[in-house]
C-alpha cells in the first residue's frame, strides 16, 4: 500500500514538473522550427516514435528519419527536444566550438560506473585532466609502447592457432577483447592482467553487459534516472551495482598493484621497464601528479582507470573485429594488405617495430580509416547544448538551437553520406587515398575538435601492429554469420564477428 502511494505521488509530481516545464520554455522551442520532424503531440511529443526504436534497429531508423527529414531532424519528448544530425556542415560547427563541449545528460548514467573523469566532465576540470594525461601519448611514448603491443599480439597469434583449422568459424571477437585488454593494462597502467591466459578474469564480460545496459536505458527515457530505473526494474539495478563492483575491483587491484611497484622501485632506487622517464605509464602519471598543489585522490585516479581501461580496450576490440571480418569477406583487400605487409616487414618475427616502418603502412591505414566510416567504434556522440548556440547554414539560413537543447552527431549516418562518399556501403580502402583533405571534419570516426579521442594514434599504432602480425600468420576466410550491427555505445555485431582462419603456407611460423 504505502508504495503504491509512494510510486502513485511521484508519478503525480514527475507530470506536474514536465507542464511547468513544457509551459516554461514554449517559447524557446518556436527557435527550432525550421528544424523538420516527425509528428509531435502536446505534451507527450514524439513519444510514441522514441520507444519503437532499440539497440538493433536504431541504425536502420537513423536511415529512415533521415531519408524522410534530411541530415537534420529534431524530436520532442515531454519537455526535452533533441536533435539528430547527420550534416557534416552542421556537426562541425558543434565539433569545433570551444563552448559547446559539455556532454549530454545521458551520460549520468555512466557516472557510478566511470565516475567523472576526462570522458565525463567538462570546463576546468576537464582542461586539467587532459592536460595530467596528454603527454602519455607523446610519440616517444608510443614508440616504447610498440614492444608491449608486439609481445601481447604473439600471444594472441598463439591463441588463435586453436581454430586455424580452415574449417571451423569462430566469434574473433573475444580474442580481440583479451589481446586490447592486456595491451592497455601493461602500455597505460605499467601493470600484466594475463587476459588471455588467463580465462578466468570477468571484468570484460561485466563491461560487454553492463555497456549493453547502458544503452538500453540511454533510449527508454523513464529509466534514465536512477531512482526511476530502480523502482521499474529491481533486479535490472541490483545487477548493475554488481557489475560495477567487478568492474571496480578490478581496475583497483591495477592501481594498487602498480602503486606498490613504484613504492619498491623508490626502496630499492631502481626504475622499471614501464616506470622510466622514457616510458612513463598513464598510471604512473596520475599516481604523481598535482592539481593545485595537490595530488588526486584515490577516487580521482580510480575513475581515470576505469574510462581508460574501458576506452582503450573495448572501443579498439570493435575496430580491429570489424577490420578482421570485413578482410576475411574481401580477399582483394586482404591480398593487397598483406602485400604491403611483406613489403615493408618481409620478416615479421625479426624485424622490430618503429613508428617509421609501422608509418609506411599506407594502404593499411586506408582499411582501417574505412572499416571506422563503415563501423565507427563510437557511432553517436551525445552533448548538451548550454548556452545558446547560434548558427549559419547553407540550407537552413541562419538560426539559433536553445539552451537546453540535446545534441546528437550520428558519425554513422555522416560517413555514410553518399555526397561524401560516393556508394557508401561499398567497402573500399582506396576511396581514403583520394578523399580531399581540405575538411578535416568530412571524417570524423574519433571525433573532432576539443574534444577528439586522446589515445587515437595509440589506438591506430595498435591495430596496425596486431594487423601485421595476424595477416603475416593466418589467411582468413569468408565464414560464418554475417555481421548484424547492434547499437552498445561501442557498436558490436549481435551475432558476433564470425570468420574462419587457416595458416598461410610457406611461411616461417614458430
Amino acid at each position: 500500500m504505502y508504495n503504491f502511494l509512494f510510486i502513485l505521488l511521484f508519478t503525480v509530481a514527475l507530470v506536474l514538473t514536465i507542464l511547468i516545464s513544457i509551459c516554461s520554455k514554449k517559447y524557446r522551442r518556436n527557435d527550432l522550427d525550421n528544424i523538420p520532424g516527425p509528428l509531435s503531440f502536446p505534451i507527450v511529443g514524439s513519444v510514441h516514435i522514441i520507444y519503437k526504436i532499440n539497440l538493433k534497429n536504431i541504425f536502420a531508423k537513423m536511415d529512415e528519419f533521415c531519408a524522410k527529414y534530411g541530415p537534420i531532424f529534431g524530436m520532442a519528448v515531454f519537455n526535452r527536444k533533441a536533435i539528430m544530425s547527420m550534416d557534416t556542415e552542421m556537426n562541425e560547427k558543434l565539433l569545433a566550438s570551444n563552448v559547446h563541449i559539455t556532454k549530454h545528460r545521458n551520460y549520468g548514467i555512466l557516472h557510478q560506473w566511470l565516475g567523472v573523469g576526462l570522458l565525463m566532465s567538462d570546463g576546468k576540470k576537464w582542461h586539467s585532466r587532459r592536460k595530467i594525461i596528454t603527454p602519455t601519448f607523446h610519440f616517444k611514448i608510443l614508440e616504447e609502447f610498440l614492444d608491449v603491443f608486439d609481445r601481447q599480439t604473439a600471444i594472441a597469434v598463439q591463441c588463435l592457432s586453436n581454430k586455424a583449422n580452415g574449417q571451423t568459424p569462430f566469434d574473433v571477437y573475444p580474442y580481440m577483447s583479451m589481446l586490447t585488454l592486456d595491451i592497455i593494462a601493461e602500455s597505460a597502467m605499467g601493470t600484466k592482467v594475463n587476459a588471455q591466459t588467463d580465462k578466468n578474469i570477468p571484468y570484460t564480460q561485466a563491461v560487454k553487459e553492463m555497456t549493453a545496459m547502458m544503452a538500453w536505458r540511454f533510449l527508454r527515457i523513464h529509466i534514465q534516472n536512477e531512482i526511476t530505473f530502480t523502482l521499474f526494474y529491481p533486479l535490472k539495478k541490483l545487477r548493475q551495482m554488481k557489475l560495477i563492483s567487478i568492474m571496480h575491483k578490478f581496475t583497483r587491484n591495477v592501481i594498487e598493484k602498480r602503486r606498490q611497484e613504484l613504492e619498491n622501485m623508490l626502496e630499492s632506487n631502481e626504475e622499471s621497464d614501464v616506470g622510466s622517464k622514457k616510458r612513463m605509464a598513464l598510471l604512473d602519471l596520475l599516481l604523481r601528479a598535482t592539481i593545485d598543489g595537490q595530488p588526486l585522490s584515490d577516487e580521482d585516479i580510480r575513475e581515470e582507470v576505469d574510462t581508460f581501461m574501458f576506452e582503450g580496450h573495448d572501443t579498439t576490440t570493435s575496430a580491429l573485429s570489424f577490420t578482421l571480418y570485413l578482410l576475411a569477406r574481401h580477399p582483394q583487400v586482404q591480398n593487397k594488405l598483406l602485400a604491403e605487409i611483406r613489403n615493408v616487414y618481409p620478416n615479421e618475427q625479426h624485424q622490430k617495430f618503429t613508428l617509421m616502418n609501422l608509418n609506411e603502412l599506407k594502404y593499411m591505414e586506408c582499411v582501417i580509416k574505412e572499416v571506422l566510416r563503415l563501423y565507427p567504434s563510437v557511432p553517436i556522440i551525445a552533448r548538451e547544448i548550454v548556452e545558446d548556440f547560434k548558427y549559419e547554414h547553407s540550407k537552413l539560413g541562419s538560426g539559433v538551437i536553445p539552451a537546453g537543447t540535446e545534441f546528437m552527431v550520428s558519425l554513422y549516418g555522416m560517413m555514410r553520406n553518399p555526397n561524401r562518399f560516393p556508394d557508401p556501403l561499398e567497402f573500399r580502402p582506396e576511396r581514403h587515398q583520394e578523399l580531399d583533405s581540405n575538411s578535416s571534419f568530412t571524417f570524423v570516426p574519433f571525433s573532432a575538435g576539443p574534444r577528439n579521442c586522446i589515445g587515437q594514434k595509440f589506438a591506430m599504432y595498435e591495430m596496425k601492429v596486431i594487423l601485421v602480425k595476424i595477416l603475416h600468420r593466418y589467411e582468413l576466410l569468408p565464414m560464418g554469420e554475417d555481421i548484424a550491427p547492434i547499437m552498445n555505445i561501442v557498436m558490436r555485431s549481435d551475432t558476433g564477428m564470425q570468420l574462419g582462419m587457416k595458416e598461410r603456407k610457406n611461411e616461417n611460423c614458430t
